[in-house]
């Protein structure tokens, strides 16, 4: 039995280093290009749930509600049965439904809802009494935002990016599984489907040593941002 376990999770000829490392890239350049394009998007997003919230016009209300029920649907389907139904889409724009570009869309398209209600709660968390003296100041919406809404809630921000840069990870791990390459698509292909189970253990260390260092990076900036730290 110990001689089995061995074999089958300790068989290091079965690792080729170079598909491997090929792998590690493709997983940071989903992970990196997608975190990018999220955070803007998340930022939008999450300035118009915020404004169209705390205005209580008619409009604004039923704004608030389209933003949110479009935000809500998108940041609960189930990402690999989003990825597959935005397969015309991707096909659309990148020309093909493999490799770690034709993940993007489906990678972005999922996290920046996610990300989008972490800014929401980012700015609802901002003292409400600094916002109303800025506005008394004659401050400009923009002025509000860039000089005052987003440096208050810059730790909550980079904290909300860096748990949805980490939940993108585990997403690039299942795209992987219908051929969008990287650490999951070799933990699939070429570890599950060729029963070669050192391939999977050690594609999963891989996946666990990029969340650990992007949860330090994280945590790091963000205890250099917080005034209260």
């Amino acid at each position: 039995m110990d001689k089995s376990f061995t074999e089958m999770y300790f068989n290091w000829s079965e690792i080729q280093p170079d598909a491997f490392i090929q792998a590690t890239k493709e997983t940071l350049y989903m992970t990196i290009v997608s975190t990018v394009f999220v955070a803007i998007l998340g930022l939008i997003i999450g300035l118009m749930l915020f404004y169209f919230s705390r205005n209580k016009k008619p409009l604004n209300r039923f704004l608030y509600l389209v933003v949110s029920l479009i935000s809500n649907t998108f940041r609960s389907i189930p990402f690999i049965i989003l990825i597959i139904l935005l397969f015309p889409l991707t096909k659309a724009l990148i020309g093909t439904m493999l490799g770690p570009t034709a993940a993007l869309p489906a990678l972005i398209i999922s996290a920046a809802p996610f990300y989008a209600r972490l800014v929401d709660i980012a700015f609802r968390e901002v003292d409400s009494g600094v916002l109303e003296a800025s506005e008394a100041m004659g401050a400009t919406k923009w002025q509000i935002i860039y000089k005052v809404l987003i440096p208050e809630s810059l730790p909550a921000l980079v904290s909300g990016i860096t748990v949805t840069t980490i939940t993108m990870i585990g997403f690039t791990a299942m795209a992987g599984a219908i051929g969008s390459g990287g650490l999951g698509a070799l933990a699939y292909q070429g570890g599950f489907m060729g029963n070669k189970y050192t391939i999977i253990m050690l594609a999963t260390v891989l996946i666990l040593v990029l969340v650990f260092i992007i949860q330090w990076i994280g945590d790091t900036v963000v205890k250099r941002l917080d005034k209260r730290a």
